[in-house]
């Protein structure tokens, strides 16, 4: 186990109890809303799973924590298809970890085939500030063919708290051109 996974161990449940109270004490929401499909957030409580799914017609979950973070608090794999719910596992390191683009792209299209079935899906990391909000842009890049920043933008007027770093920023900027290289004339897309 490298130092940086060993020290994102040690610092998970301090600051998944930050959030929590952040929660708790500021106008921070466990989750948000970004459009008709996408809800970006926190970790999902077994304990919020019947209203994720009743009220907000959760039906997909992509999780960007790595497995060792949602074992002892979330539904595994096989508790959430019980449920009728299928999970997408895309693990990435906590701080200083970024989606690789195989899963932005693999993210984007699990969200698009539940959209077309008329789900939501429920995209977190442990605080939906960076992994999940990273996964969230990439959608959002893709259906509206937005830039970037724009995508962040978007989605900072909704969930104010999110933190994308700049190398997430980069691997989206490589997403981006990946969208806008493929589709350009010539090019099969």
């Amino acid at each position: 186990m490298s130092l940086q996974s060993a020290a994102t161990r040690v610092l998970f449940y301090p600051t998944l109890l930050y959030n929590v109270i952040m929660e708790k004490i500021s106008s921070r929401k466990w989750y948000d809303r970004i459009d008709e499909t996408v809800i970006l957030g926190a970790l999902p409580f077994r304990g919020m799973s019947d209203r994720l799914i009743k009220e907000e017609n959760v039906h997909g979950v992509i999780t960007m924590n790595e497995e060792y973070e949602t074992r002892l608090l979330c539904h595994s794999s096989q508790e959430w298809k019980s449920l009728g719910v299928e999970q997408l596992r895309l693990s990435t390191v906590d701080f200083t970890g970024v989606p690789t683009l195989e899963h932005l792209q693999e993210g984007v299209a699990f969200v698009h085939k539940h959209r077309e079935m008329g789900h939501s899906v429920y995209i977190h990391c442990k605080a939906g500030r960076s992994r999940s909000a990273t996964m969230v842009a990439a959608y959002l890049i893709e259906r509206h063919k937005w830039k970037p920043e724009a995508a962040t933008n978007f989605i900072a007027d909704i969930r104010p708290h999110i933190l994308i770093h700049s190398r997430q920023r980069q691997m989206l900027e490589k997403f981006y051109l990946s969208l806008t290289h493929s589709e350009s004339p010539g090019n099969g897309g």
